[in-house]
C-alpha cells in the first residue's frame, strides 16, 4: 500500500480534480465517469498494476483498457500522475488540436494508451483479444517453474453500462468465458446513469447473472468508493485463474460534485465553475486548477517500482534465454514483430508456384492454398472464422484449435460473432506476438464494420478474409449478395482492400497482408471458380503495385478495360473478342485500386495513358467508385441494384456482367 487508508481518498481526488478542471477548460468532455471510478483506479494502479511509465511498451506489463473511453481524463490523469511522458501541459490542452489528450484515448498518440477506444464495447472486446494472446503465449513459451514465467501479466478493463448494452459485449464476453481467460478482469461502473438519464427505463438486464451464464466469476455489489472493498474484490478475481472476472462496482457518477453527482448532468458536459468550487470543498481539495501537491505526486509515482519490475523480468528473461535458446529466438522475433528471415524469399517462391499452376479455382480456395503454404512459415499466424470455416477456407492442415491445445493453438472457432471476432483480432495484434486473421462472408462485413474501421484507425495489422464477394455466390440470393460492400470498405482510410483475380493475385495479396503491420487488410474473394491468367515475371512483380497491365494488344491500344476479381476473366474474354474485330484493347487488372493510386504519376500514366479516353471498368458491384477511373468519356459496368436468387452464370447474364456487354461498350466508345 502506498499511503495510509485515510490518505487514499485524496490520491483518488487528484483524478477527480484534474478531470473536472480539464473538461472545464476545454468546455467539452465527460467528467462523470472519471470522478465516479477514481477510487477504483487508485487501488488498481497503486496496489496491483504492473507497468513501467518509462517504457510503455515493456512486453510483460499489465494491460489497462478504458472501454468507456469517453472517460478519457481518468486515463490521462493516471498516466500523468504515475510518471508517463504526459506532462501537465497536455492535460491542460485536453481535446485541443495536436495535443496528446484527445477526446477519446488514441493508441500511438499517447504513451500508455493500449488501444483506441470510444465506440462503446470495443475496448472490452480488444481486451479479450489481449487476454487471449497472453494465455496462448504463456502456454507456448513459459516453463514449469516460477523463474520460467516470461509471459505473466493481467488485462484490466474499465467498462460501463453503455459498453454492456452494446451487442459486441455479448459476443466478446461469451467467448472470454468459453476460453477461460482467468487473467482478464473487468470493472463494471454500475452507476445507473447514461446520457439519457437513469438507465432503469431501458437497461434492466440482470448483468451479474448474464456474466455468470457466460462462465465468468462475478463479484457482486462492491462499493466502488471503498478502497478496502475494491481490494477484496480484486483479490477474489486474482484467486480464480480459470475464469475471467466481472467486478460489479456500485459508484456515483460525478462523485464529489454535491449538486450534480448521481445525475446525467455530470456525464457529458463541464460541471461549471460554481459546481467545481463546491466539489473542491466537498472533497477537501484545497488546490488551484491543475495543481498537484508533492505528497500526492509521491503517492502516485510508479516509476521506481515499474523500473524494478522490468529489471527483474529482464533478468528472468535472460536466464530463460540461456536455458532455451531456440525458443528464445522465436520469442524475441515475435515480440519484435519481425517476420522470419526466410519469409521474403519463400513468399516469392510461393508466388511463382501459384503462377505456374494454371488450374481454375475460386479465390477463396486459393486463399486456403496460401494458408497451407504460409502457415508453416509464419508460426504467429492465428485466425479463424465466424462459423464459416469450410466456406471461408480459413483453416489449413496445420490448424490447431486453441481450445484443444493452447500451447500450439492457432485456430479460433468464433461462432456467429463477426463484430466480436474483428475487435478480438485487433486485441491479439495490439498485444503482440501474433498476426491475426478473421473470416466471414463479405455481406456480413456490415456486422463487423465499426470494428474494421477501428482496426484501421488504431491501427492494427489484422487480416480480414471476406468470401462470397458478389452475385457470383448464386442461389442464396440478394440477402447474401454484396453489391455495395467492396466500395464501402475502400472508403475506410488506411484499410487496404484486395480483390484478386486468380491464385497468383491471391498469393500476392496474402503476402502484402502478412507483411503489413501498420494497418489492416481486407481480402475479398470469390465463391465461384475463376480462370488462371498468364503473366510474365514482370507482371507478377507488378501485382504488388495494385494495378498493372495484364493483356497488351499488338500496337497502341484504342481502349482500356479495367477490372478486378472475377471480372478480370470477363475483361480478358472481351479483349480477345474485340481483337478479332481489329480493335486493340489493353486489359488492366486492378486488385488494389488504393495502392495503385499511391504509385507515382509516371507509373499510373504508364498503365492508364491519359490520352486513351475510351475506358470501360467492370466490377460486380456498385458503379460510383469506378467513375473516376473511367473518366468523362468512359463507361462503368457494374450493379446498382440488389441481386437475385439463381445460379451464378444466369445472374451474370441477367445483370450484364458478360464479355459481350463489355465488348459492346468498347465498340461504342471507339466508334463514337
Amino acid at each position: 500500500m502506498t499511503a495510509p487508508e485515510t490518505d487514499r481518498r485524496q490520491l483518488a481526488n487528484a483524478i477527480r480534480a484534474l478531470s473536472m478542471d480539464a473538461v472545464q477548460r476545454a468546455n467539452s468532455g465527460h467528467p462523470g465517469m472519471p470522478m465516479g471510478m477514481a477510487d477504483i483506479a487508485e487501488v488498481l494502479f497503486n496496489d496491483y498494476m504492473k507497468h513501467n511509465p518509462a517504457n510503455p511498451d515493456w512486453f510483460d506489463r499489465d494491460r489497462f483498457v478504458v472501454s468507456n473511453g469517453h472517460g478519457s481524463m481518468l486515463l490521462y490523469s493516471v498516466l500523468h500522475l504515475t510518471g508517463y511522458a504526459l506532462p501537465m501541459e497536455e492535460l491542460e490542452n485536453f481535446r485541443q488540436l495536436d495535443s496528446k489528450t484527445a477526446g477519446h484515448p488514441e493508441r500511438h498518440e499517447t504513451p500508455g494508451v493500449e488501444t483506441t477506444t470510444g465506440p462503446l464495447g470495443q475496448g472490452l472486446a480488444n481486451a479479450v483479444g489481449m487476454a487471449l494472446a497472453e494465455k496462448l503465449l504463456a502456454a507456448r513459451f513459459n516453463g514449469d517453474s516460477e523463474d520460467e514465467r516470461v509471459v505473466d501479466h493481467w488485462t484490466w478493463v474499465f467498462t460501463g453500462d453503455g459498453c454492456l448494452m452494446e451487442g459486441i459485449s455479448h459476443e466478446a464476453c461469451a467467448l472470454a468465458g468459453t476460453w477461460g481467460l482467468g487473467k482478464l478482469v473487468a470493472f463494471y461502473d454500475d452507476n445507473g446513469i447514461s446520457i439519457d438519464g437513469e438507465v432503469t427505463g431501458w437497461f434492466t438486464d440482470d448483468t451479474p447473472a448474464r456474466f455468470e451464464a457466460y462462465g465468468w466469476q462475478v463479484v457482486r455489489d462492491v462499493d466502488g468508493h471503498d478502497p478496502a472493498a475494491i481490494r477484496k474484490a480484486i483479490e477474489e478475481a486474482r484467486g480464480d485463474l480459470e475464469r475471467p472476472t466481472l467486478i460489479c462496482c456500485r459508484t456515483t457518477i460525478g462523485f464529489g460534485a454535491p449538486n450534480k453527482q448521481g445525475t446525467a448532468d455530470t456525464h457529458g458536459a463541464p460541471l461549471g465553475d460554481e459546481e467545481i468550487a463546491a466539489a473542491r470543498t466537498e472533497l477537501g481539495w484545497d488546490h488551484d486548477p491543475f495543481e498537484i501537491p508533492d505528497a500526492i505526486r509521491a503517492g502516485w509515482d510508479a516509476r521506481e517500482r515499474g523500473a524494478q519490475a522490468e529489471r527483474e523480468w529482464n533478468e528472468r528473461l535472460q536466464r530463460w534465454r540461456e536455458a532455451n535458446p531456440d525458443r528464445a529466438a522465436e520469442f524475441d522475433r515475435r515480440l519484435g514483430r519481425r517476420l522470419p528471415d526466410t519469409f521474403a524469399s519463400e513468399a516469392q517462391r510461393i508466388l511463382g508456384e501459384m503462377q505456374a499452376d494454371d488450374s481454375k479455382v475460386a479465390t477463396r480456395k486459393a486463399s486456403g492454398m496460401c494458408l497451407e503454404k504460409f502457415g508453416p512459415l509464419v508460426p504467429e499466424l492465428i485466425g479463424g472464422s465466424a462459423d464459416l470455416t469450410g466456406s471461408n477456407n480459413t483453416n489449413w492442415s496445420g490448424s490447431v484449435d486453441i481450445m484443444e491445445s493452447p500451447a500450439d493453438g492457432n485456430y479460433i472457432y468464433y461462432g456467429v460473432r463477426e463484430f466480436g471476432m474483428t475487435a478480438i483480432a485487433s486485441g491479439l495484434d495490439l498485444h503482440g506476438g501474433f498476426v491475426p486473421y478473421t473470416g466471414t462472408f463479405l455481406v456480413f462485413s456490415d456486422y463487423a464494420r465499426n470494428a474494421v474501421r477501428m482496426s484501421a484507425l488504431i491501427p492494427t495489422g489484422a487480416v480480414h478474409v471476406y468470401t462470397h464477394d458478389s452475385i457470383g455466390l448464386g442461389e442464396d440470393g440478394p440477402t447474401h449478395q454484396p453489391v455495395e460492400h467492396v466500395a464501402s470498405l475502400r472508403m475506410i482510410p488506411n484499410l487496404e482492400v484486395w480483390r484478386p483475380a486468380d491464385k497468383t493475385e491471391t498469393a500476392a495479396a496474402w503476402i502484402s497482408a502478412i507483411e503489413r503491420r501498420d494497418g489492416p487488410t481486407a481480402l475479398v474473394l470469390t465463391r465461384q471458380g475463376v480462370p488462371h491468367q498468364p503473366r510474365t515475371a514482370e507482371q507478377v512483380a507488378a501485382i504488388q503495385r495494385g494495378g498493372y497491365v495484364l493483356v497488351e494488344p499488338d500496337g497502341d491500344p484504342a481502349a482500356i478495360v479495367i477490372a478486378t476479381g472475377s471480372e478480370v476473366g470477363i475483361a480478358v474474354d472481351a479483349a480477345r473478342e474485340l481483337a478479332e474485330d481489329g480493335i486493340a484493347v489493353r486489359v488492366v487488372s486492378m486488385p488494389n485500386p488504393e495502392r495503385f493510386l499511391a504509385q507515382d504519376a509516371a507509373y499510373r500514366d504508364e498503365v492508364l495513358p491519359p490520352e486513351v479516353e475510351a475506358r470501360v471498368t467492370v466490377e460486380a458491384g456498385v458503379t460510383s467508385y469506378w467513375r473516376a477511373f473511367a473518366g468523362p468519356r468512359g463507361r462503368v459496368v457494374g450493379i446498382d441494384t440488389f441481386g437475385a436468387s439463381a445460379p451464378a452464370p444466369q445472374l451474370f447474364e441477367r445483370f450484364g456482367l458478360t464479355a459481350d456487354r463489355v465488348a459492346g461498350e468498347v465498340r461504342e466508345l471507339v466508334a463514337g
